[in-house]
């Protein structure tokens, strides 16, 4: 990526397309599809979103990893009082909320909803969807609301259509992440009870709530992440009955739909089983090149 003033600068702002690339490629692909004058701020803003995303996942220790949240909680206030912070990804963060007049409190948002998340105790279990939706709208559709904002684009429309779009993209990744989190002893993490009592994977051991995942509960896990399925399509149908009236600068940030749609696909096609190998395959469980081809097929024609 070219541009951006200082060497020190461009070497932050690579670091930052390189994580995004390495870590989050099917978003990766989304932001090559934005106007060069909002894509190195939206860089920015999803490898911060990597930095906060991996924190738990990297850490040896969760202690660690939740002090690199909070490491993170605090360098965002540096950022708005201009402190200079040693990292590649604070830096391009920091050059972003000062070209672009970035807001404070959706990132804040963001980072506080992962030190919540971190915090919580292996057997404490969301009672339901709507505690994943609200975790997905805090972490995911702050997200774009600050794309948008780095575009100079204000709509209340395309901030709704990225809400929905944001709950969508937040439930499917957790689902997605489920057989990651199983080899973390963290899958109860995001199973809401209620569904899970519905399906038949909720039982009481040891004095507590603890949600079965062997084999032969593999058809109950099959229906829970079905129904969670469901409602992220919801979001997704609402998102897309809002784009005739979604401003045109904005549809290419809302490009995050695609992702959605291809991995809600990708489970349908195996039976809503997401330890099926399948799904892990390519991206988000299609081959790059027709990701790609999607991707592009919906850029070309101003949809989301």
């Amino acid at each position: 990526m070219s541009g951006g003033g200082s060497s020190s600068l461009r070497s932050a702002l690579s670091y930052c397309v390189q994580q995004v690339r390495n870590y989050d490629y099917h978003h990766y692909l989304c932001l090559l599809e934005l106007p060069t004058e909002m894509r190195k701020a939206a860089f920015a803003l999803r490898a911060f979103n990597v930095e906060t995303a991996r924190a738990m996942d990297v850490a040896s220790d969760p202690k660690i990893g939740l002090m690199r949240l909070l490491w993170w909680q605090d360098a965002i206030d540096k950022l708005y009082t201009k402190k200079p912070i040693n990292h590649p990804a604070a830096q391009a963060l920091s050059w972003a909320i000062s070209e672009h007049n970035i807001s404070r409190p959706w990132l804040k948002r963001s980072v506080e909803a992962r030190i919540r998340d971190a915090e919580r105790e292996v057997d404490d279990i969301p009672e339901s969807i709507e505690e994943l939706e609200k975790y997905a709208e805090e972490t995911v559709s702050t997200l774009l609301y600050n794309t948008l904002q780095a575009g100079g684009i204000s709509s209340t429309t395309a901030d709704h259509a990225a809400s929905h779009i944001g709950k969508a993209s937040g439930l499917v990744l957790l689902l997605k992440s489920l057989p990651y989190h199983c080899t973390r002893n963290r899958h109860q993490s995001y199973i809401p009870a209620k569904l899970a009592e519905k399906h038949g994977l909720l039982v009481k051991q040891g004095g507590r709530l603890e949600i079965l995942l062997d084999n032969d509960s593999r058809e109950g896990l099959c229906n829970v992440v079905f129904d969670i399925a469901s409602v992220a399509n919801a979001h997704l149908l609402k998102a897309r009955e809002l784009a005739g009236k979604v401003p045109n600068e904005a549809k290419p940030v809302l490009l995050h739909s695609v992702p959605v749609q291809v991995l809600l696909d990708s489970l349908s096609k195996v039976q809503f089983d997401v330890f099926d190998p399948r799904i892990q395959r390519g991206v988000l469980g299609v081959p790059p090149l027709l990701f790609q081809f999607k991707l592009k097929w919906y850029s070309w024609r101003g949809m989301f």
